[in-house]
């Protein structure tokens, strides 16, 4: 029953009567005007990536090219101009706005990260699966403030925490049974509330160190919205939007739709009084209507912002039109000062250690993915952390696609700082070199993603295998093709391999390497690349394939 809409009535009714004229109804009240504002997969990517941003060619139908972006003094300013002239505005994330982060964030602990966003005026975001990279009591920290407890405060000022809220209504404390961040958050704008539900990812333990969701489980995205609509309803709320960390797979620009059926079924199986469905987790960008609902995702990096206007009716309080737009954070907008000081006050306190020269490329490594699902980074990096790890007797190293984060060296870009070198590898992660059978090597290989090239392993120099699409999946490796140092791996021959300890643990999925025995642990992974870079200047990418697909 809306009693809003009811309780007016009788004393309308008695007016007219009164002054002797028939009832005529009221003009409906002009609909609440909302501004949502987000953006997802920020990473602390405080100062602006020149090449994060790809849009169709003008000159070249069929093909991108990259677009200059801005840094956060410039989203700033985007904010403040989205927000003119708007009575009513919120500002949300759809989570992992820290984690694999740059050093100027990184070195920090992530705090300018969060310092930052709380200048730009955030309210609230969902939690992703980097925000625990470091495990929940850093994550806790980063929502409540205090120092670091290893390293103190660094900053200019202690650290006071976020005054954004993370929301998470799928992450339980296994010990309490409570959530590990309140499930939503409620904002009034004047005669109504929009309800924000922070949903994570379901399958985060299997893409961050056990450490790091030890003492949490993760439930269905889709169910867990399910459960607190009606709590949110039963407190009067109607107007529903999720910050939701997982996503889809898009072709097309910025503000196209066209995403993979697992995000669509997502939506179609949340509650019909969902009205907007904000996403990230994918770095992708789209801008849909999904089963009469809008559903958005901003890419990442902070390269876009996403517009979503609300017209909510006062009377039902429910949204009835919404409209959404993908904005590019452009890197010709004004400098908001305040932010620019901000960002300056900590560059001056990282340089000595960003500034420092490690190398000169003999030519730039991209992060580009070729059609035998191999990059020309992910195998320099494979060939660093073998060097790294020969002393533990590695024959092989694999490097997981998604630890790769940033290209390194560009046309006009040669000389090679330690900034440079941990924007590409900023986890931290140690090298573990362990034992595992030929049997063993062939069920971790099939783990890829072959068909979207996703989810790849890039081999180190030696080793090399063929395989095939046209053969079943599990059985995707052709079986006779595992190839070091140009003798064949038999299926009953040890080997020793070496990745990082999120790949040991079984991060990305890659469970089989649980098993591998006498495990040995070497350097950090972003040490193992500037080690390498530095004792070999002048590198150059290695075009032989060493993963070579079966045409």
């Amino acid at each position: 029953m809306n009693l809003s809409v009811r309780r007016p009535l009788p004393g309308l009714l008695l007016a007219a009567l009164l002054a002797g004229c028939s009832t005529t109804p009221l003009p409906p009240p002009a609909p609440v005007q909302v501004r949502v504002l987000a953006l997802n997969d920020y990473h602390g990517n405080l100062k602006a990536l020149p090449n994060a941003l790809r849009q169709p060619d003008p000159a070249n139908p069929g093909r991108t090219v990259a677009v200059p972006t801005g840094g956060v003094d410039q989203l700033a300013t985007l904010l403040a101009q989205q927000r003119e002239g708007q009575k009513h505005h919120v500002f949300v994330a759809a989570g992992d706005l820290v984690g694999a982060t740059p050093l100027l964030s990184s070195a920090f602990h992530d705090e300018p990260t969060i310092e930052a966003l709380n200048l730009l005026g955030l309210e609230a975001s969902a939690l992703g699966n980097h925000e625990l990279d470091r495990g929940p009591a850093e994550a806790q920290r980063r929502q409540n403030g205090g120092c670091h407890p290893t390293d103190g405060c660094k900053g200019p000022a202690p650290f006071a925490g976020a005054r954004f809220q993370y929301l998470s209504a799928n992450t339980v404390v296994t010990a309490t049974g409570k959530t590990f961040f309140p499930p939503y958050f409620i904002k009034k704008f004047g005669e109504v509330s929009v309800g924000f539900i922070g949903i994570a990812l379901k399958g985060t333990p299997s893409v961050v160190v056990p450490a790091g969701v030890a003492g949490l489980a993760f439930s269905d995205e889709a169910d867990a919205v399910n459960r607190v609509v009606p709590e949110l309803r039963a407190q009067g709320v109607e107007a529903l939007v999720v910050l939701m960390h997982e996503g889809g797979i898009p072709t097309g620009g910025i503000n196209d739709c066209d995403v993979s059926p697992a995000l669509v079924e997502m939506v179609k199986r949340m509650d019909k009084a969902v009205d907007v469905v904000i996403s990230g987790h994918t770095h992708r960008a789209y801008n849909c209507v999904i089963d009469g609902r809008v559903v958005t995702s901003a890419q990442s990096y902070g390269t876009l912002l996403t517009r979503i206007d609300l017209q909510i009716d006062p009377r039902s309080r429910d949204v009835v039109k919404a409209e959404a737009q993908n904005l590019v954070v452009k890197a010709d907008l004004p400098r908001d000062p305040k932010l620019t000081a901000f960002l300056a006050e900590y560059e001056r306190r990282v340089g000595p250690v960003a500034g420092r020269q490690v190398t000169v490329l003999g030519a730039p490594f991209t992060t580009r993915i070729d059609d035998n699902g191999e990059s020309e980074l992910g195998k320099l990096i494979a060939d660093a952390q073998l060097a790294a790890s020969r002393g533990a007797g590695a024959q092989i190293a694999l490097m997981n696609q998604g630890g790769v984060r940033a290209p390194l060296g560009g046309a006009d870009k040669l000389a090679i700082s330690y900034a440079d070198v941990f924007s590409v590898q900023p986890f931290a992660n140690q090298l573990v070199t362990m034992t595992i059978t030929g049997a063993q090597l062939k069920r971790v290989l099939e783990r890829q993603g072959f068909e979207a090239r996703r989810s790849t392993l890039f081999a180190s120099r030696g080793f090399s295998y063929r395989w095939d699409l046209k053969r079943p999946a599990g059985d995707r490796v052709v079986p006779e093709s595992l190839m070091l140092d140009g003798r064949a791996i038999t299926p009953e021959q040890k080997v020793r391999v070496t990745v990082n300890s999120f790949v040991a643990d079984g991060g990305d999925n890659f469970n089989e390497l649980r098993n591998g025995t006498d495990r040995v642990a070497g350097l950090v992974d972003v040490e193992a690349l500037e080690q390498y870079l530095a004792a070999n200047p002048g590198l150059k990418p290695d075009p032989a394939p060493r993963a070579m697909q079966v045409k």
